[in-house]
């Protein structure tokens, strides 16, 4: 169908060429289609939209089959509320009761050192006055260090009691793990999402290729949808006139049925010449070069495949 159309096209443009001369060229409206797939394959378990309707900016299109996406990205929210569990216990003290008794067993040789420093300050006064033996003072200078190395460890379990339980490789290795625990949420939830294929930009429902309940493999598109951007003016020009046609050119765009000439631009020109198809037509005619040019539209509702004339402006 395509290639008769062209035909039809190559067989209006030497007509037209030759009756109008450089004042206009036939042309035809082309889309350029954004065709929406999954990256992965699945069961088309909805389809929003219908061909022929406008669909806006983020608007649902198709949704494929996410029961496993969805136990996967579940999974993954676990094994990071465990990771964030043991990296929490590594980072806080043991637990409140037992650093109360460590603190109460650290008052208790408190008192026992202030005790035994007392005797040993008498002893001291009595062995010099000799009311005492030089043995009595030396077991009260032994009770108080004793007693004062007691304190010195009480103190440093209570120390110990309230750092964190991990050792400091414990715990990097416990952020290295949470931090892989995200990584692989975020995986899963990426995945979960690309079973859902919304429109990124608001146009046309082109065409549809599937329906709900048949299996669409991975990467080929559920539906195509043409932005008003993406409508384009082909034609082709002779050789005499594509060094006229220079980027940015611009040119107007005439339609049956149009309220008014539609404003474009050149936006490509073809460097490569074609011939006219040998149909119907004189040797001359068929000697003829043509140059594809595309002219951009301004604003303009068109149809692809809608047949045009492009004027000089």
């Amino acid at each position: 169908m395509r290639s008769v159309f062209l035909l039809w096209l190559a067989a209006s443009l030497v007509t037209g060429c030759e009756g109008k001369g450089n004042d206009y060229w036939q042309g035809y409206v082309e889309g350029e289609y954004v065709m929406l797939a999954s990256p992965y394959a699945g069961q088309l378990q909805k389809l929003h939209v219908r061909r022929g309707e406008q669909a806006a900016a983020g608007k649902p299109l198709s949704a494929l089959g996410q029961e496993s996406e969805r136990a996967a990205r579940r999974e993954a929210a676990q094994r990071l509320n465990a990771a964030l569990a043991r990296l929490e216990n590594l980072r806080v003290p043991r637990r409140t009761p037992e650093i109360e008794a460590l603190r109460a067993e650290l008052k208790q040789v408190e008192v026992a050192r202030e005790l035994s420093e007392t005797n040993l300050s008498r002893e001291e006064g009595l062995v010099r006055s000799g009311a005492t033996s030089r043995t009595r003072y030396d077991e009260a200078r032994s009770a108080f260090e004793r007693d004062k190395a007691r304190v010195a460890e009480a103190q440093a379990q209570l120390r110990n009691a309230q750092m964190p339980v991990g050792r400091e490789a414990e715990r990097k290795a416990a952020e290295s793990e949470v931090e892989a625990s995200k990584a692989a949420l975020a995986q899963a939830a990426w995945r979960l999402e690309q079973k859902s294929v919304a429109a990124p930009v608001s146009g046309l429902v082109h065409e549809t290729f599937f329906v709900e309940g048949e299996w669409v493999p991975a990467g080929r598109p559920v539906a195509a949808l043409l932005p008003p951007g993406n409508v384009k003016v082909r034609f082709y020009v002779p050789e005499a006139v594509v060094s006229t046609m220079t980027a940015n050119r611009e040119l107007t765009v005439l339609c049956d049925g149009c309220p008014a000439p539609i404003a474009g631009k050149v936006s490509f020109v073809s460097s490569q010449a074609e011939y006219t198809p040998p149909v119907l037509y004189s040797k001359e005619s068929r000697a003829k070069l043509v140059f594809l040019v595309e002219v951009r539209l301004e604003g303009a509702a068109l149809r692809p495949g809608q047949p045009v004339d492009v004027k000089p402006k």
